[in-house]
């Protein structure tokens, strides 16, 4: 039986939400699901708690107004791994799209529905939200392709700084992108909807990433199989994040996985150029006293010292 009152030929979403000590947030983002499901028919909501240690799994138990399937991994597994635990939960058949979010996510009304026009587009496999913070303020999520030209902008600039040079910059900050629809590399993995079709194709996410790029995978993989990410401002989502901000640990895996990624995708040259560009940014933000980048520094010159598995 579905859930709440559907009009017939509503796109059909499950929502897949990965969870690891989110209890202070948690709350608020089932909350948010059922205006923000309106004018969709919510098949299910998943939650895939990566053994967290606090109130979350009860939590998603006792919220018994969604159609809600707990689904406990075991283990902290990271953030791909839970989505795919997620995923796996649920009959494809039956669904048309499904939207991966974090618990720091608030859907605002309609959200789904708006998505979900947007998947409609011609090879269209993804479609991303506006980001904001919970006061409103506009989240710069949209990417470009990793690049070496781009790494060493960045690494000397800063990336908002080179982002507003035309093209220079990975991170898209010009506000006038982010006030119309359009096409985009890729865009923070915090909510995205995902067509059945373009995830059936490109297959489950890649969980040796842990956390941080794999989003960046999944969206360039999906582009290599001819499956393009459309951004839809009319849709937004409220998003906290920012923990790799401050985080020494995870920023440094983020950093790691940059490089990682980069590597996976292009040519041994390409690649050394791309680690160096990245080094150079890490090692002159470690100079000036940042935390967070003498940690990556480490990662990126001393392989032992990289993060295996996350804490459970």
């Amino acid at each position: 039986m579905r859930w709440g009152h559907v009009k017939p030929g509503c796109p059909r979403v499950a929502i897949v939400i990965v969870t690891y000590n989110s209890a202070p947030v948690l709350g608020g983002c089932l909350a948010s699901l059922p205006e923000g499901a309106d004018g969709v028919d919510l098949a299910a909501v998943v939650v895939a708690d990566n053994a967290s240690k606090d109130d979350s799994l009860r939590i998603a138990e006792q919220a018994t107004d969604l159609p809600m399937r707990p689904v406990p991994v075991g283990r902290n597994a990271g953030y791909a791994a839970a989505i795919n635990a997620g995923i796996a939960a649920l009959d494809l058949h039956e669904l048309d799209a499904i939207f991966v979010m974090n618990p720091d996510c608030r859907l605002r009304p309609g959200s789904l529905a708006v998505l979900s026009e947007a998947l409609g587009r011609p090879g269209t496999g993804i479609a991303v939200p506006r980001l904001t913070s919970t006061e409103g303020v506009l989240h710069h999520s949209l990417r470009r392709t990793p690049a070496v030209r781009r790494a060493l902008a960045e690494a000397v600039l800063g990336g908002h700084l080179a982002g507003r040079v035309g093209a220079l910059g990975e991170m898209i900050v010009d506000p006038d992108r982010y006030e119309r629809p359009g096409p985009a590399d890729w865009a923070t993995g915090a909510a995205m909807l995902i067509s059945v079709a373009a995830l059936t194709e490109v297959g489950p996410w890649d969980e040796s990433f842990l956390l941080y790029s794999e989003e960046t995978e999944y969206a360039l993989r999906a582009a290599d199989g001819g499956w393009s990410l459309w951004y839809e401002p009319a849709a937004v989502v409220e998003h906290i994040g920012g923990e790799a901000k401050t985080s020494p640990m995870l920023a440094a895996l983020l950093t790691v996985n940059r490089v990682r990624l980069f590597r996976q995708r292009r040519g041994r040259i390409a690649s050394a150029g791309f680690y160096l560009a990245v080094l150079l940014g890490e090692a002159m933000r470690a100079a000036a006293g940042r935390r967070t980048a003498r940690a990556s520094v480490v990662a990126l010159l001393r392989p032992s010292r990289r993060l295996r598995t996350l804490p459970g």
